[in-house]
């Protein structure tokens, strides 16, 4: 386990750490029960992070993010729990996304803050020493009176990439989205990819379940046509399979 007050990832405490709360009137009534009620609807793992002290103000139960724990003790260790599961290499990457991220967050006008999300994929150590690949995605609650993120919300799933890292910043209703260089701390832009109605409906049908040769007979053509669909896809979105292809289209609201 890592010292979590003497360790070289102080950036990933310090970058957006909150001096004092703000008036609770400001978080609303009752916001914990709608974040339950939405854990109790998704296979995800939910949980809400506070930047005044750097705790967890909930954890769900689901399985994946908790590392064998219970949900109450991660919820007790609070930013402790990724020194203690998260493998070196990855608290490193931790770092540099967290420091780029508010550092862009920053340059955003205070009435927009919210409508951005963040997405990246890291490695969890589960109870037996396993590393398993998660991405996490981060959009704000609440922000302070100067415009600091206070609480957000993230959730956790599997990782359908290969290795960390494909950091990508998402702005709500608009096809902008920003990409991190691998190792620095600068922000490509650009412009969410756009799909036919038809690669659509093929991407809507592999997500429930049917082969090509089924999506052939749902749509009226050859099985060679839905490949071709396919492969305009992949393109595209710059990815190799269709589970890549899922997941970037979930992530990026494309279906």
């Amino acid at each position: 386990m890592l010292d979590m007050k003497n360790n070289s990832h102080s950036g990933l405490l310090t970058k957006n750490k909150l001096d004092e709360s703000p008036e609770s009137s400001q978080q609303g009534q009752h916001y914990i029960e709608v974040v339950k009620a939405f854990a109790r609807l998704t296979y995800e793992s939910v949980y809400v992070i506070d930047y005044t002290d750097m705790s967890f103000e909930y954890v769900s139960d689901n399985p994946l993010f908790l590392c064998g724990l219970s949900a109450e003790e991660v919820l007790g260790l609070g930013y402790e729990f990724y020194f203690r599961h998260v493998p070196e290499n990855d608290l490193t990457l931790l770092t540099q996304i967290n420091e780029a991220g508010f550092d862009f967050y920053a340059n955003i006008p205070f009435a927009e803050r919210k409508d951005y999300s963040i997405t990246y994929d890291f490695h969890l150590v589960n109870k037996e020493g396993k590393h398993i690949l998660v991405n996490h995605k981060l959009t704000p609650l609440f922000l302070s009176p100067e415009g600091k993120m206070w609480k957000a919300m993230c959730i956790v799933s599997l990782s359908h990439h290969q290795s960390a890292g494909n950091t990508r910043i998402y702005k709500q209703n608009s096809g902008e989205t920003w990409e991190l260089h691998p190792g620095a701390k600068t922000w490509r832009k650009s412009e969410k990819p756009v799909l036919t109605e038809r690669e659509v409906e093929v991407l809507r049908l592999h997500a429930q379940g049917l082969n090509i040769n089924q999506i052939a007979e749902r749509i009226f053509v050859a099985p060679d046509t839905v490949k071709y669909y396919r492969r305009r896809i992949f393109e595209r979105l710059e990815v190799s399979n269709i589970v890549e292809a899922l997941a970037y289209a979930v992530n990026a609201k494309l279906i």
